[in-house]
This record gives structure tokens, sequence and C-alpha cells, in this order.
């Protein structure tokens, strides 16, 4: 079955909303109609002759999208995108899906009552190395510990990004909802407790800001998982990519190439390998099996996982996805990112 053109409004010109933009221009299934940024962004020349608009509610009266495209600051994603379901649109909304969790039911509420697709930018849902991380640690079985951060020594462009970030959103809260989701699609467990810490290291941030958190996160299985995020010109490039899982009969590892660098957009997704090790040990307390080497060069750059993910979009709406478990997977990796953040404003644990 053929389908027309998808008509795509895009909402926010930062980075992700332009790698987004790009892939919509690419893909036959959708047409783009409109640009909404609050400000006038330089556009890549693919982009340039799209009818650009800066206020959302105009633009959304005046294109009558059939999907909406969300990349703008966090505070703003859950009235958006609820204004765009009521406007009878679908929702693509980068993560994190809302600056609180009854926002994120409120945007899932409205998406289930108009029976709308919503999809929620879990980049790393698409990328096959991901993928392949999940499916061997389940293999392996729990329960589990989950190692992982993704510290960011950020300067000119990339800083400036991080601060406007950080007016409204931690980086923990901001970068941990993939990392909690891969280990709670690893797990399938249900999180109990969160307990976090954090400090201000750079100057000039919010009141009660900071841009380093770490949080552990307790799973009624008895798994734990660790997740760390730094964002600054103060940041070490030593150990900023860490992705281990950990169980009672081996590990599962991304290894990345050596010299990359925490700067680079495409060192947040990439794998280069991974490596499988086995606990088992033989009559002489050896290993009875060498660690298994999966080779991932030639995996998609950031562009192409774009590319990927609004593909996964255009077939939710057109092959009328099941996306219950999407949604609610969404808002749990968001609740227990909030729960951290709440904990390092307190100083106390939650529980969940």
């Amino acid at each position: 079955m053929t389908h027309s053109p998808l008509k795509v409004l895009v909402v926010g010109l930062g980075q992700m909303g332009k790698s987004h933009a790009i892939a919509y221009h690419a893909h036959p299934g959708f047409e783009i109609v409109g640009l909404v940024n609050r400000s006038t962004p330089t556009l890549p020349e693919e982009l340039s002759t799209y009818p650009l608009r800066h206020d959302f509610a105009a633009a959304l009266a005046e294109f009558k999208p059939d999907v909406v495209s969300i990349a703008t600051h966090t505070n703003t994603h859950a009235d958006y995108a609820v204004a765009a379901i009521e406007a009878g649109a679908h929702v693509f909304v980068e993560k994190p899906l809302a600056a609180t969790v009854e926002d994120a039911r409120r945007v899932v509420a409205a998406a289930q009552k108009h029976e709308r697709k919503l999809i929620v930018g879990y980049i790393l849902r698409h990328h096959p190395s991901w993928l392949k991380l999940i499916e061997q640690a389940r293999i392996l079985g729990g329960p589990y510990v989950f190692r992982m951060n993704l510290n960011q020594q950020s300067s000119g462009a990339a800083w400036d990004i991080h601060r406007a970030i950080m007016q409204t959103t931690s980086p923990i809260v901001d970068c941990g909802v993939h990392y909690v989701d891969v280990m709670c699609q690893i797990t399938d467990a249900k999180p109990v407790e969160v307990r976090g810490m954090g400090l201000q290291l750079a100057k000039g941030l919010p009141q009660g800001m900071y841009n380093y958190g770490q949080f552990q996160v307790l799973f009624d299985d008895g798994s734990v998982g660790w997740y760390e995020a730094g964002w600054g010109p103060m940041m070490s490039e030593t150990a900023f990519f860490v992705k281990d899982v950990i169980s009672p009969n081996g590990a599962v590892s991304i290894v990345m190439d050596e010299g990359a660098a925490s700067a680079d957009i495409n060192a947040h997704t990439q794998t280069s390998r991974i490596r499988v090790h086995h606990a088992a040990l033989d009559a002489a307390n050896q290993p009875a099996r060498a660690d298994d080497w999966l080779d991932m060069h030639g995996e998609p750059d950031h562009q192409g996982l774009c590319d990927r993910e609004q593909d996964f979009v255009y077939r939710a709406i057109t092959e009328n996805f099941d996306l219950e478990r999407h949604m609610s997977d969404a808002v749990n990796s968001l609740h227990i990112c909030l729960a951290a953040d709440e904990s390092v404003r307190s100083g106390l644990p939650v529980k969940l």
C-alpha cells in the first residue's frame, strides 16, 4: 500500500533538530512543510528553501502537519507535544520526553486519548551495535551490574549548547535517559531506589544546577546500575565513555577505538567493538573460554542513526505500530533520572 508523504513540521533547529530535519528531507515518506525556531538559525543548503517561522502555535495552525518533530529545550516538550496531538498530528519528540514525570504522563495520555503516535528520541534503540549489546547481556542473564557514563570535555559552540541545556536540565537527566533505558531493556526489572550526587564545577550556571553528576539505581531483581555525566572544559578525556554490563556469567562491554574524543558527537553512539567475556572456569581454575570480540566497524554515524530513527517514525505511523511499551519505557527512564536529580539536590536516596 502506498501512502502520500507525511507532512512534517520541524520544531527546534539546534544540533539534533537539524539532523532530524535532514533525515526528513531525504526520506521519500516525508514532506517538510515548515521549520520553526525562536531565532533565525544557520541552515545547511538542503534545508534553506523551507519556510521558517518563529512562533510554534501559529505555524501549527498555518501548516496543519501530519507529524510534528520537536527538538526544543526540555521544558517546552510537553506543551508542544500536547498541542500538536490535540491538533491531530503524530509526534516525534527528542528525549527527555518532558521536564517532569507528571508532564510526561500528560503527553502519553493525550496520545492515547487522541489515538496519535508518540515516538520519543531514544536513538540507541535504532543502533545495531547497542541492540547487539542488549541481546548479548540478556543471553548472559542477570542479576546485572551496569557501569555507564558519558562525560564530554566541551568548549566553544559545544559548551554553549551544554550551558543552554543546563538552564533547565542537568547532564544526568539529558543524557542519562538513554543509558537507563538500555539498563531497563536488559534487566526488565522494576527500579526501586535511586541515589545521586553532583557538583557545580563551572561558573555562571543557574542556582542549584550542576555540570557533573552521578547516580546509582537499584532494581527489584538485585541488579544495580551506575551512571555518570559531566559537561564542560574541565572534564577529563580519560575513561569518558564506559559501557559495561556484568553478570554472574560474564560481561559485555563496548570497547572504543583509541583516540576518540568526548566532544565528537559520533563518539557518543559509536561502539567499534563489543567484547563478550565468559566467567566459566576450567578444572585448573582458568578461563574455560576465550573472550568473544564482535567487530562493529561500519556502523551508522550520527546522521545515519537519525535517518534510521525517522524511518522508524514513518513506519510506526503507516504500519500502525503498538507503542504502549515504547511510551511507558520513556516515562520509566525519565522517572529514574529525575529521581536521581532530586537525590542530588536533597542529599537523600529516593524510593520509587
